[in-house]
């Protein structure tokens, strides 16, 4: 059978792509979509990691453990300013954070006080907390415990009694002013006694005349603690030789 002439010709145009070229053609597309497929995805692998890493490490931060920086000397000689310390936020109970505001920054929740959900135990005497500045909440302070609720606790002439006992903390803290201040001037060394209320606690630090706590402020509400500190991760500094900068010796450090 002998082929239209016409459609002989029809086969025989130049723009017409033969059989070959049209599967070459479609190949290429083919891989070309794959190609773009393959780059969305990795692109998305990406973004989901780091949501994901940013969501965990929030969570890490909220309700398990928190770093924190030591700023100032008001806990000299148990932590020096450039310490940087380790908050466990379960050691009193698991908590819920509440009165919680958005900001521009990370975490992008700021939350002022916690609930707790399941308790594992109350803060005790001798313990370091970080804990909301009363005066200004957008502050973390650090101090240690001296009054639980209930006790009754008073300074004379520099001596911490609590429930009408010396406090022993000879070994925790420093007072280098030998000076003794009237309490009508200054509460510094002659304060109270006071009535530690329910479920507040009596707060100090331990470089005693250089530390701005209870006896200036008040009290620090059980909400407001964020947590309990327990070990140095690392300390700086920065001053004197350049050998010294780091202090090796505080690293990994139990906090007492």
């Amino acid at each position: 059978m002998s082929l239209d002439p016409n459609q002989r010709n029809v086969d025989k145009l130049p723009g017409s792509p033969r059989g070959g070229e049209q599967a070459s053609l479609r190949e290429a597309k083919l891989a070309d979509n794959t190609d773009q497929s393959g780059r969305k995805s990795i692109v998305r692998e990406y973004a989901e990691a780091i949501i994901v890493a940013m969501l965990l490490a929030f969570a890490i931060r909220v309700f398990v453990v928190q770093a924190f920086k030591i700023p100032s000397g008001s806990m000299i000689p148990t932590l020096l300013i450039g310490d940087h310390i380790l908050v466990s936020k379960l050691s009193y109970g698991l908590q819920w954070p509440t009165d919680c505001q958005m900001q521009w920054a990370f975490p992008p929740v700021n939350c002022y006080t916690s609930k707790t959900v399941v308790a594992f135990g109350k803060p005790q005497r001798g313990d370091i907390i970080v804990f909301r500045f009363p005066e200004d909440e957008e502050k973390d302070f650090i101090k240690r415990i001296v009054g639980l609720p209930g006790d009754t606790v008073q300074l004379r002439n520099k001596v911490v009694l609590v429930n009408g006992q010396p406090l022993d903390d000879k070994t925790f803290t420093q007072r280098i002013d030998p000076g003794v201040i009237d309490g009508t001037v200054n509460p510094r060394d002659n304060f109270g006694p006071v009535n530690v209320p329910e479920g507040s606690y009596f707060v100090m630090g331990d470089n005693r005349d250089q530390s701005l706590d209870s006896r200036f402020w008040g009290y620090v509400r059980e909400e407001k603690i964020r947590g309990k500190a327990f070990r140095i991760y690392w300390s700086w500094n920065g001053q004197g030789n350049w050998t010294e900068w780091v202090r090796w010796g505080r690293f990994g450090k139990a906090i007492q």
